[in-house]
C-alpha cells in the first residue's frame, strides 16, 4: 500500500512541476510533510540541503530519500525515484516532437517566456519553505548568505567551496 501511494505521489509531483527541482521543493513538502506526515518540517528542511549538497537533482534526491524514510526500505526510495522521473520521460518525448515542429512559432515562443517567469516565482517559493518557524534565521546566517552570494557573484568562487565553508562557519559558530 506505502508503494502505491509513494508512486501516485511523486507521480502527481513529477508530472505537474516544471523547472527542475527547486520549484518541487515547496509542492513535495506540501504532500510529505503536511499531507502524508512521512516527514517532519525540521526533517524536509535537512533532506533540502542534504540534496542540495548531493550529485544528482535536487527533486530526485528529495524522492529518493523520503520513499526510503516513508517505506524503510530500499523499494520505497525506488519505487519514489522512478515515479518521480517518469512524468518527465513521457513529457518530453511528447512535446520533443511538438517543440522540434513548431519552434519558430511566436506563440509557442511566447508560452516559454511565460513559463520561464513563473519558474522564477517557485523557485523563490522554494527559498521561502526553508525559512520555517524552526529555522531561527539570525544575522551570523544573513552574513554566511551575504557573503556566499558575493563569493559567487563577484568573485567566482566555486559553489562546492562555499558549501564547505559555509557548513565549517556554521560548526565553528554555533
Amino acid at each position: 500500500m506505502i508503494y502505491w501511494q509513494l508512486f501516485k505521489t511523486f507521480f502527481k509531483i513529477g508530472l505537474f512541476n516544471f523547472g527542475g527541482g527547486y520549484p518541487m521543493i515547496s509542492f513535495i513538502q506540501n504532500e510529505v510533510v503536511f499531507k502524508h506526515a512521512w516527514l517532519g518540517t525540521a526533517e524536509f528542511t535537512d533532506i533540502v540541503a542534504v540534496s542540495q549538497m548531493t550529485p544528482g537533482p535536487v527533486g530526485i534526491n528529495m524522492a529518493t530519500y523520503t520513499g526510503y524514510a516513508a517505506a524503510q526500505d530500499a523499494w520505497g526510495a525506488a519505487v519514489a525515484t522512478a515515479a518521480v522521473c517518469l512524468p518527465s520521460f513521457i513529457v518530453m518525448i511528447l512535446l520533443t516532437r511538438f517543440f522540434l515542429t513548431h519552434r519558430h512559432n511566436l506563440k509557442v515562443q511566447a508560452a516559454f517566456k511565460g513559463l520561464r517567469l513563473a519558474i522564477v516565482g517557485l523557485i523563490a517559493s522554494a527559498a521561502l519553505v526553508l525559512v520555517n518557524g524552526e529555522n531561527f534565521v539570525d544575522w551570523i546566517s544573513v552574513l554566511i548568505f551575504g557573503l556566499s552570494f558575493l563569493a559567487v557573484f563577484r568573485f567566482k568562487c566555486h559553489p562546492i567551496h562555499l558549501i564547505l565553508l559555509a557548513g565549517l562557519s556554521g560548526w565553528l559558530i554555533y
